[in-house]
């Protein structure tokens, strides 16, 4: 099976994860961990990554980074093989230290940033790693305290000042204690095992589901964010972005925004409305045409087409598409119809 392509683009935040192969130890002991982080800022430099957050668990770990260039790809792959072949000759070893690809999620700049980095720091309190007598910067193995310390005792590839002015603290000895404070604030000791799954700008606003937005989808971010990226998708793989292209639920969110795109533009083509367009007959040809388009630009399956055009049972809507394209041929009006409804999306892509 084709591996699935990366969704990549200069200037894009990701949220990356990768567990252990079989969900086993990636690290051993100290060393292995040295070797981790060692392996990661090499990565950073020649990738030219922007780490703003990361964190090493026993069999996973995760980061925040940005790519000034679309090379996300580029420079994952040649970390994981790197910390591969040095634990194997480290230990003697031989096949996989991780457990398939590493996942990415693209992440809204703002907000959702903010909740991810907290996400990050706040991994160790969830397993149980972090006593509320040592306080958080106790978790080592994390870029909390390349946050905490002066900016000359942090590694290089470490970016932390996006991360700071997110939550309005200075560079300085007293912005950095009000970060931890800040941090401290996510965490309650009674629940810890929540820590940082869901998050709040502020007293009475809604919470984002930090932990299955990242468990489960491929963005995480607002309904405007979801949209520019799958218009930059779309120019990316125009046409008919296929499932083994990209990941499943991207492809299947795309399939959607394109229909609904063809949608729109057909009506605003056939000079008609939402209202008179469902209660037209099943079988009304103006239906058949967008659903033809619609079948052959995305990925959605005949039954959301039926529901969506309100076209009946699956049978009937596949004999109308049918029917539409055996007389697309003999058909004048239909056919400038569909020229002018692709010179629409092309025009507003």
């Amino acid at each position: 099976m084709p591996r699935q392509a990366r969704i990549e683009f200069a200037g894009a935040i990701y949220h990356v994860m990768a567990r252990g192969d079989r969900r086993e130890a990636i690290v051993r002991d100290d060393e292995d961990r040295k070797t981790f982080v060692r392996t990661l800022g090499e990565a950073a430099e020649r990738a030219g990554f922007r780490v703003h957050a990361w964190v090493l668990m026993d069999n996973h770990y995760h980061l925040l980074l940005e790519t000034p260039e679309a090379n996300l790809s580029l420079g994952m792959g040649w970390m994981q093989n790197a910390y591969t072949r040095r634990i194997n000759t480290r230990h003697g070893l031989w096949g996989h230290v991780f457990g398939g690809r590493y996942k990415a999620i693209l992440i809204e700049p703002g907000d959702c940033f903010w909740a991810v980095l907290d996400y990050i720091h706040l991994n160790p309190v969830r397993a149980g790693k972090v006593e509320r007598e040592s306080g958080l910067e106790s978790s080592r193995w994390s870029s909390l305290p390349g946050y905490l310390t002066e900016p000359g005792k942090r590694p290089k590839w470490l970016e932390t000042a996006t991360g700071l002015s997110v939550v309005g603290c200075k560079d300085t000895g007293f912005g950095r204690r009000k970060f931890l404070e800040i941090l401290e604030e996510r965490v309650d000791w009674k629940a810890p095992g929540k820590a940082g799954r869901e998050y709040s700008a502020g007293e009475g606003e809604s919470k984002l589901a930090v932990y299955s937005s990242l468990k489960r989808g491929w963005f995480f971010g607002s309904q405007v964010f979801k949209e520019r990226l799958l218009g930059m998708m779309e120019k990316r793989l125009p046409g008919r972005v296929k499932r083994s292209g990209i990941q499943s639920v991207a492809a299947k969110d795309h399939g959607e925004w394109m229909a609904e795109r063809i949608v729109k533009a057909g009506l605003k083509v056939m000079e008609t409305d939402e209202a008179d367009l469902k209660g037209a007959a099943k079988g009304d040809w103006r239906k058949g045409l967008l659903a033809e388009m619609i079948q052959r630009r995305t990925t959605m399956k005949l039954d959301w087409i039926s529901h969506r055009l309100r076209m009946g049972e699956r049978p009937s809507c596949c004999r109308t598409i049918r029917k539409i394209r055996e007389e697309m041929s003999r058909q004048s009006e239909w056919r400038k119809l569909h020229e002018r409804i692709e010179k629409m999306l092309i025009c507003h892509a």
